[in-house]
């Protein structure tokens, strides 16, 4: 194959990555907390802790996991809690002590929490005290002995600690009743593991690092099986190619998806690792304002996100009085980056927003937009170093250049397979070993892919495809529009017709005003040809527009 991108990366970037640097994850979390001891590794709520303190806190953790509990090298646990310096010190703790870390939504249905668990076998849970109710519906069907309950507070010192506690359970009633009685505490595992050893335990690429969790939204969730390799692959690609536009040791990223959310635990959490940067964890990055605020205190150089957050943020009138000064990397994925929300974040940051595209079975990236970009283009970017990409028909045949094929990558990046289930993953993993990602592409002469959709989001007019990116983009270029989302509804004459649902930023919007602008723009099987407007849109935990949910609902 040849790979006709390389022409196309930044000045610095290599063909080819190391995979070898790093024996496993915490390896590298260990060289980073030797080299980086005394800078700041995460903040949360104003409470700062340096990677020494975090390289002493995860070894306390890892060591009650290992001598308290007993858990030998493999067992699965599971993690249930937004950002908070929690967060980092167990996923350090159990990735040192050889466990595979099962990542969980803490926005889960009691259902959807006992398949998660069951599923992956999971034997231990640290979970935040907000959501311990849930667990306490399902904790007895499924495999879990040993259960750690942290709250809010809990790592923020004594007196603010115990004021956010309070606040938190007895002023805003965030921490509905719970009672798992063989629980024990967060503090109270830390300070049981300070008295113990780490016992070193050997590991390699091919051991499970993750079981991340994917398909949700689309039938019963498998758990991808990411093996220390691949997300060492994944944050060394990442690494190349943010390398020639960060600096060791000076880098401040904005951490607001969550960690257990394959995007930010990879980008912001593992490749930011290795250069020493220093993570600001946004606990509750839904709440603008409070989030606006929070910005003001830092010089931050770094920034992530998806389009519903970046919208979100541009759309408040205190965003635009921040300092931009030192922001250099601006970065969007986990869904398609709007024109007119990337044209709006340069001028306004003086940044151009950077679009990456990846999935979970991949680590998640896969492409990515070179960060000497002038302008939105409209792509999904280059193929990563030590990744091939070829876009097949539906008989697995490459198509030509410049025609549309399901995006196909092969790389070190991609997943091991899914866990228990072979039949699914040999649906998504060829012979030849690449993944069919399920997503329509097009390659142009320069190894740019765009994105043109999920095959299953494809809308059918009359014999004609329509993308609902295409048409999503259109509408959001209106100034009226705050929000909105395309899919296909039955029609008798067209087979489908397309349906947009828009939420107004201008109350003032007509339905008839809109059509009147798409006619400028798309032709006419494109138009929608219903419009419903809505107060806001149903979305995934990191702001992923629910394109099947809309679509049930209307059909």
């Amino acid at each position: 194959m040849e790979r006709i991108w390389l022409k196309s990366y930044m000045p610095g970037v290599p063909a080819e990555i190391d995979i070898d640097e790093f024996k496993s994850l915490g390896d590298l979390f260990e060289k980073s907390v030797q080299t980086f001891a005394p800078r700041p590794a995460y903040i949360n709520m104003g409470r700062a802790i340096s990677y020494a303190e975090l390289g002493r806190l995860s070894q306390h953790f890892a060591a009650y996991c290992q001598t308290v509990l007993n858990l030998p090298k493999g067992t699965r646990i599971a993690l249930m809690m937004p950002n908070l310096l929690q967060y980092p010190i167990c996923l350090f703790g159990a990735l040192r002590a050889g466990y595979t870390v099962v990542n969980c939504n803490p926005l889960y249905t009691a259902r959807e929490l006992e398949h998660q668990l069951k599923d992956s076998g999971a034997e231990a849970i640290v979970i935040l005290d907000n959501f311990a109710s849930v667990l306490q519906q399902v904790v007895a069907k499924t495999a879990i002995k040993h259960i750690i309950v942290t709250s809010l507070g809990d790592m923020l010192g004594f007196l603010k600690g115990m004021l956010v506690n309070f606040v938190v359970r007895n002023v805003k009633k965030m921490v509905p009743a719970w009672n798992l009685p063989t629980s024990v505490k967060f503090e109270d595992t830390l300070a049981s593991g300070a008295g113990a050893a780490l016992k070193p335990v050997a590991m390699d690429h091919q051991d499970i690092a993750f079981l991340q969790y994917t398909g949700g939204t689309t039938g019963v969730a498998k758990g991808a099986m990411l093996t220390h390799g691949n997300m060492i692959a994944n944050l060394q690609q990442a690494h190349a190619w943010l390398k020639p536009v960060l600096t060791r040791s000076e880098e401040i990223i904005i951490t607001a998806l969550p960690l257990y959310h394959i995007f930010a635990l990879t980008a912001n959490c593992l490749t930011f690792l290795k250069i020493g940067a220093t993570n600001v964890l946004v606990t509750n990055p839904r709440d603008i304002p409070g989030f606006i605020k929070e910005l003001a205190k830092y010089k931050f150089t770094a920034f992530t996100g998806v389009n519903t957050l970046f919208n979100a943020m541009l759309h408040d009138p205190g965003f635009a009085a921040l300092d931009f000064s030192h922001l250099h990397v601006s970065l969007g994925g986990g869904m398609a980056v709007q024109k007119a929300v990337a044209d709006k974040w340069k001028a306004t940051t003086g940044q151009p927003l950077i679009e990456a595209y990846g999935l979970t079975e991949t680590s998640p990236a896969v492409t990515i937009n070179p960060f000497d970009l002038a302008a939105y283009n409209g792509s999904i970017g280059l193929p990563l170093s030590s990744t091939e990409v070829t876009l097949r028909n539906d008989n697995g045949v490459d198509v030509p250049l410049g025609e549309a094929g399901e995006i196909c990558v092969r790389g070190p990046q991609v997943m091991k397979g899914y866990w228990n289930c072979p039949e699914e993953t040999a649906k998504v993993i060829t012979a030849d070993g690449f993944l069919l990602t399920g997503d329509i592409g097009v390659m142009d002469e320069k190894g740019f892919i765009r994105i043109v959709d999920r095959k299953k989001d494809m809308i059918l007019v009359s014999g004609f495809n329509v993308y609902p990116n295409e048409v999503e983009d259109i509408v959001a270029m209106h100034p009226g529009v705050l929000e909105v989302a395309a899919v296909g509804v039955p029609d008798e004459k067209s087979s489908e017709a397309v349906k947009i649902f828009v939420v107004k930023k201008d109350q003032n919007l007509t339905a008839e005003a809109l059509i009147d602008h798409c006619k400028k723009y798309l032709t006419g099987y494109k138009i929608p040809k219903h419009i419903e407007f809505r107060n806001d849109l149903p979305k995934t935990n990191v702001g992923k527009i629910l394109r099947r949910a809309l679509r049930d609902g209307a059909a």
